[in-house]
């Protein structure tokens, strides 16, 4: 994980702050690198709520403003022998002004843990779904419960050769990506790493529905082919990122490869809480170099489905739609 130098990690409430500033700590400490923690208070505006009798606006944003950096500095005290921390609170929506703050100052990752809410059927918020698809660092949501070790990691990783060219090169580098920090984090971590990834053979349902003449000895081979081409295509991925672990970290992570065939938005999900899965490490763009294009529908149907932390990995060339002003 010594890739990631000046961190960010952002606090809601105290229960799920200390889970990310744990977190955020220890891989300070491992990387040598900066850290700061952040929160983010509403701007207070005029308007509904806001009498003749209450505390003018600037009065009442001070005083949150206040509230919360006090917060944050109890929060950040039990650390500070450990590593050097800067406190901020940051002033407005909290997901754009968590992008903001990336964009100004060259934050390379985001930690941060969903708050827990009894109403929500997922565990992810609006604000973090914004976090992952328009975030120009990578984010790693921390799930409340997560334990403080993990002990499986699982990489998800898409081989389809059947993309545009122009796309083929920024999907590899980011398959790449995603490996090589599964990797590292199952070593420091001394997890268990999964690499899954999911097929398909196009146009099987129809020639199986008899609206195409195929035999079922030619359709198993297309199917057993297109197989044979992924799981190719997989091996060959693992082996170009784990040759360049060494030997000796390689023997210990003997990864586990699972290629599954069937969709990925529901063979994923299903796959993860079937190997009780602690972290997944997954991309989260769907096309590069279109800033309103940012988040496929699979990836964004498997965050809806999964219930375990998440660091997602934006590709080489993502543009964010977030500007600095408003």
């Amino acid at each position: 994980m010594n890739r990631f130098k000046d961190i960010l990690c952002v606090v809601g409430s105290e229960k799920a702050g200390r889970q990310a500033i744990e977190r955020a700590v220890t891989l300070a400490e491992n990387n040598q690198a900066s850290l700061s923690v952040v929160s983010v208070v509403e701007r207070v505006t005029t308007g509904v709520g806001i009498t003749n009798d209450s505390p003018v606006p600037a009065d009442l944003q001070a005083a949150m403003v206040t509230a919360h950096a006090q917060n944050l500095e109890t929060l950040v005290g039990p650390y500070s022998s450990r590593v050097e921390i800067s406190t901020r609170v940051l002033i407005g929506s909290p997901f754009l002004e968590i992008i903001r703050e990336v964009m100004r100052t060259g934050r390379d990752l985001v930690i941060k843990s969903p708050e827990p809410r009894e109403w929500l059927d997922h565990l992810f918020d609006s604000d973090d779904m914004h976090l992952l698809r328009k975030c120009p660092c990578p984010v790693w949501l921390i799930k409340p419960q997560a334990p403080k070790t993990f002990r499986r990691i699982l990489a998800m990783v898409d081989v389809d050769a059947g993309y545009p060219a122009a796309e083929m090169d920024t999907r590899h580098a980011l398959n790449r990506q995603i490996l090589e920090l599964a990797s590292s984090l199952a070593l420091s971590e001394f997890a268990e790493l999964h690499i899954a990834h999911a097929w398909h053979a196009i146009g099987e349902s129809a020639m199986r529905s008899g609206f195409m003449q195929t035999s079922e000895k030619n359709l198993t081979a297309y199917v057993e082919q297109v197989r044979r081409d992924r799981a190719l295509s997989l091996d060959t991925l693992i082996q170009e990122v784990t040759g360049n672990l060494g030997q000796a970290a390689l023997d210990y992570l003997k990864p586990q490869v699972h290629l599954v065939k069937g969709w990925a938005r529901k063979e994923i999900p299903a796959l993860a809480k079937r190997i009780d899965a602690d972290l997944v490490v997954m991309g989260t763009v769907a096309r590069t170099g279109i800033s309103g294009l940012l988040i496929g529908n699979t990836a964004e149907t498997i965050l809806n489905q999964i219930d375990c932390s998440v660091l997602a990995i934006k590709p080489p060339g993502f543009l964010t739609p977030v500007t600095l002003q408003d």
